[in-house]
């Protein structure tokens, strides 16, 4: 997947991930700490350092390894800690903390289609490295705006899709919780097309961010 990167570039390319999944994390500390719950605050996790919010295996390891191998990021980043007892409101505010994430990455994707829309006009970087880095870092932003959305336990839609639910079947959709990543990594794996249709939705969002950012191809 990196290999017109270089080392080099693809070094780059991963810290530019990582500081993605800080932004994500950071993104619901801050939401849960605006909203009534301190906990991530006081644990520090609402902080741009990414040592904070780095799991070895699942932010470095395992999207290194599943890259090279399979051409397909997976990973995460150590969940901020929410404790719900702290909202006025525990299912809204859950919901609204779990959307801050998804949200921010879409941001970060907005921020590096300026910066390659900027490098276009001017023509400067032409077959340099810094356009395919940028591109990467879009990717990666709409990557995990998109994944994080889908409504399974415990990723950040399935606190939205708890929120919307009736009472009733509330608890019953959240015991999916302790296998669901399981779940998520069978589909991809193992369901014909699951991964087909998660990167035609990541490349329809991708050219609407692109439309939005260039007003239509204003400029």
């Amino acid at each position: 997947m990196f290999e017109q990167l270089g080392t080099a570039g693809a070094l780059v390319v991963l810290g530019l991930l990582i500081l993605s999944l800080t932004f994500h994390e950071a993104a619901h500390a801050f939401a849960a700490w605006k909203l009534g719950d301190p906990t991530a605050k006081r644990l520090g996790r609402l902080t741009l350092n990414p040592l904070p919010h780095i799991d070895p295996v699942m932010t470095i390891l395992v999207p290194l390894i599943l890259a090279y191998t399979t051409g397909f990021i997976f990973g995460g980043a150590r969940p901020v800690p929410v404790d719900p007892r702290n909202f006025d409101n525990p299912h809204r505010s859950n919901a609204l903390v779990a959307l801050a994430g998804p949200l921010s990455n879409v941001l970060l994707a907005i921020v590096g289609l300026i910066a390659l829309r900027v490098l276009d006009n001017t023509g400067a970087f032409e077959g340099k490295l810094l356009p395919s880095i940028l591109t990467y870092f879009v990717m990666f932003n709409v990557i995990l705006a998109v994944f994080n959305a889908v409504p399974i336990p415990p990723l950040d839609g399935s606190r939205v899709v708890t929120w919307l639910l009736p009472p009733s079947l509330r608890a019953s959709y959240n015991a999916l919780e302790g296998i669901g990543i399981f779940l998520i990594f069978g589909l991809l794996v193992f369901v014909p097309g699951a991964r087909q249709l998660l990167w035609t939705v990541i490349s329809a969002c991708m050219e609407f961010l692109g439309r939005v950012v260039s007003l239509g191809g204003v400029w």
